[in-house]
């Protein structure tokens, strides 16, 4: 379960670096926007993840013997997009207005890369379906958190949030290849 939850605040970290460049765009609307925020981002980061693992269970038997090749290498390349992408101008700073269409893309936008690391969740001594549940609650809450931290703190935090996603995710990945 350590590690689920590990994985969950993982990729979580991206839709908190987002839901902050969110919480420094609306000051009026903060608690709708948090809520709003939290309910989308958790429920994409969990559905894609469900898509991934289910996905992966079709093609389980190709790729029995080297799954945790796969999922090494996986986790890697999102966890290095997440640093690549923390150096990078973010799409949040472009957004005028914080429209439900906004937050809606942008959770669908986040959870992209949570689909492939749903290929590695039978490598985990948990359930699934209770993994994916981890990491939607995971997500709800941190992107929650973000959106007020973004109001009172600004951006100070957003690089290093995905910046520290990547290398767990990085981490995970390495303990899965060596273990």
């Amino acid at each position: 379960m350590f590690e689920v939850l590990i994985l969950a605040i993982a990729l979580s970290m991206d839709a908190f670096a987002v839901s902050i460049g969110l919480g420094i765009k609306e000051r009026i609307n903060t608690k709708r926007v948090a809520l709003k925020a939290g309910l989308l981002f958790g429920l994409f980061q969990a559905l894609m993840p469900l898509i991934g693992y289910l996905g992966g269970r079709s093609i389980e038997e190709l790729i029995s013997g080297y799954d945790s090749v796969i999922a090494f290498v996986l986790l890697s390349l999102i966890g290095a997009k997440m640093i690549y992408e923390s150096y990078q101008e973010k799409t949040e700073e472009e957004i005028r207005c914080v429209s439900n269409r906004i937050i809606l893309t942008l959770a669908i936008a986040t959870s992209i890369d949570a689909m492939a690391a749903g290929f590695t969740l039978h490598l985990f001594d948990l359930n699934p379906y209770v993994s994916v549940v981890i990491i939607g609650c995971t997500t709800f809450v941190f992107s929650y958190l973000g959106v007020y931290i973004g109001k009172t703190t600004g951006a100070k935090y957003e690089q290093n949030a995905e910046k520290f996603g990547g290398i767990v995710l990085i981490l995970i990945g390495l303990k899965i290849l060596i273990v």
